[in-house]
């Protein structure tokens, strides 16, 4: 299948058929499914369904777990919606799993600031789990504006999680999240800084202005870090 294809429900079938020849699938089981929630093809004007690369891949993903693990379709949604959250799935009598990988690297270089991570969504529970910190440290960071849920939502992205990690370990030397106030207040300044050179760019109608101040916030993002953790070294050599 094309990448760019959307497929009938019809071609669905006969391709999902042609896969697990051994598995009884139906167009009344897919269409089951969408009725559970658990897939959601486009429509057309006239109401046919047309599947993409995205819903047949969760199609594979359903009938794997049926016929590999006997999942029921309650849990089955479960695993779905880890996916969808970025998570890793649910083993079958567990719980979503946060990736080790965001917290792979306790000291990232200022040049991961380029890697825009901001696609899973950690509900408040996975966040203090997975951070090691206490549902009392959460509510003093969000007190103190170092993290927020998302903006109309109730998860965390993974920036929070990053952050309340670190605070978290910052808490084992006895700096406390009103301690860390001074941390959130340079990094607003530092943004306030790069947001007056970039906004003048995203305002013109020059082709491509969208494009090339994106590549600029990126430019000196990393700079202004870079500064940053220069201007500390210098500043701890006399405490040496």
């Amino acid at each position: 299948m094309r990448q760019t294809a959307r497929i009938t429900i019809g071609q669905a079938v006969a391709d999902l058929k042609a896969e697990f020849p051994d598995a009884d699938i139906k167009e009344s089981k897919i269409r089951h499914l969408e009725g559970e929630g658990l897939v959601q093809p486009e429509r057309t004007p006239s109401g046919y369904r047309k599947y993409s690369v995205e819903d047949m891949e969760r199609l594979r993903y359903i009938i794997r777990a049926q016929r590999e693990q006997y999942l029921p379709l309650k849990v089955i949604r479960e695993h779905l919606d880890a996916l969808d959250r970025g998570l890793e799935p649910p083993a079958p009598n567990g719980a979503p799993t946060v990736p080790t990988s965001l917290l792979a690297n306790p000291a990232p270089g200022v040049e991961s600031l380029l890697s825009h991570n901001s696609d899973v969504r950690i509900s408040r529970r996975e966040l203090v789990k997975t951070a090691e910190i206490t549902e009392e440290m959460l509510q003093q960071l969000e007190a103190f504006g170092l993290v927020r849920a998302r903006y109309g939502a109730d998860h965390f992205d993974a920036d929070a999680l990053v952050i309340a990690k670190a605070a978290g370990e910052l808490a084992a030397y006895g700096l406390e999240p009103r301690h860390l106030r001074a941390f959130k207040t340079a990094a607003d300044r530092e943004t306030g800084l790069i947001e007056q050179v970039v906004t003048p760019m995203r305002r013109s109608r020059e082709p491509g202005a969208e494009g090339r101040a994106a590549q600029t916030i990126d430019e000196l993002a990393v700079l202004s870090v870079r500064l940053h953790a220069a201007l500390v070294k210098a500043g701890l050599r006399s405490l040496r």
